[in-house]
């Protein structure tokens, strides 16, 4: 008999052996499928969770989903996450019946709530269209669509020298007439004056106000003491004086390289301190830590087509309750633009 429960306080899930043994490194795939990712979405990234767990015996699926703060309306949950996440996806555990458990969680979830939205989803694994069946077979109204873009590298056995013989001329021209101009200092642990220097050049880049500093500066401590966390730090002079001029935040797990944070002194531009110093992360993640890929986070940015070689899709799946009067209209809209798009 499948049971299902809902949590909001994630702390009481620390003693769960199963959701434990689920959503802790290293059987959780990514840095965005963990309790403590969770948990500090709650703590500090203005979250409020409410993570749908189907069991059956010892086998069980995790939901990550939340409250939405950005919507007037109450009648609506969305994912547990926040912009720095790559993916959400639902955890199945080996050998479990997914489609089974999930169908049972999404029949329960019309009691709660009369729409759910959940991105970005990835499919490689069949994630998505996995969430899409369960929900249809529970009765929902599904709508998926392609919401972002996701680039990434497969390294195929290849090292650094000879994946850096296939990036575009330009970008190689580059990093031989500007490395020798900054100085590259890599760390594989937290660094409290490291972390400051990151916070400076943030400051002083391109970039946008950061939108959840404590919750990405307890994400690098987390991840130093695992040892997951690969942090590079370039220096260069601007107008005379040696400062920080570019910054990156990337770790590492499971065979995987995740960059999380770029970021250069915009007075720096003209000596292409980014360049050099993503050219010394890919060196370090290739043939120090031998990944076999390099996953570049989302969005469809020009410049990651230099570093990256393949492309992936990621979705949006909306799933509406046909009874509930207040879901007919944005129903009708969904089934408009199928028809459109057909």
């Amino acid at each position: 008999m499948t049971r299902i429960s809902y949590h909001a306080n994630l702390n009481e899930l620390q003693g769960d052996y199963a959701l434990s043994a689920l959503l802790r490194a290293p059987a959780a795939p990514g840095p965005f499928d963990r309790l403590e990712w969770f948990a500090g979405l709650a703590e500090l990234g203005g979250v409020r969770p409410l993570l749908g767990v189907a069991r059956d015996g010892d086998a069980v699926a995790v939901l990550p989903l939340a409250h939405r703060a950005d919507v007037s309306k109450s009648d609506e949950l969305g994912p547990l996450a926040n912009w720095y996440a790559f993916t959400v996806r639902p955890r199945v555990s080996a050998g479990a019946d997914g489609l089974g458990l999930l169908t049972a969680l999404a029949r329960d979830l019309r009691k709660a709530t009369g729409r759910i939205t959940l991105w970005p989803v990835p499919d490689e694994d069949g994630e998505a269209s996995l969430l899409c069946a369960a929900f249809a077979r529970a009765g929902w109204i599904v709508e998926r669509a392609a919401c972002d873009t996701n680039h990434f590298l497969r390294l195929d056995g290849r090292s650094y020298a000879q994946y850096l013989a296939a990036r575009p001329g330009p970008l190689r021209t580059t990093l031989k007439r500007k490395a020798k101009k900054v100085a590259i200092t890599l760390f594989d642990h937290f660094s409290d004056a490291a972390w400051a220097d990151y916070e400076a050049v943030y400051a002083q880049s391109w970039k946008p106000e950061e939108g959840s500093p404590a919750l990405l500066r307890r994400f690098a401590q987390e991840e130093g003491a695992a040892g997951r966390l690969r942090m590079g730090l370039a220096h260069g002079e601007i107008e005379g004086v040696n400062q920080p001029v570019a910054a990156q935040m990337w770790t590492v797990e499971n065979g995987t390289a995740y960059i999380h944070k770029l970021a250069y002194v915009e007075a720096a531009k003209p000596i292409s301190p980014g360049t050099s110093l993503s050219a010394a992360l890919f060196e370090r993640v290739i043939d120090g830590d031998h990944v076999h890929t390099v996953d570049f986070g989302t969005g469809d940015d020009p410049y990651k087509r230099d570093w990256m070689e393949q492309q992936r899709p990621r979705y949006r799946i909306t799933a509406y309750h046909p009874l509930r009067p207040g879901q007919w209209a944005p129903i009708a809209k969904s089934l408009l633009r199928r028809v459109m798009a057909r």
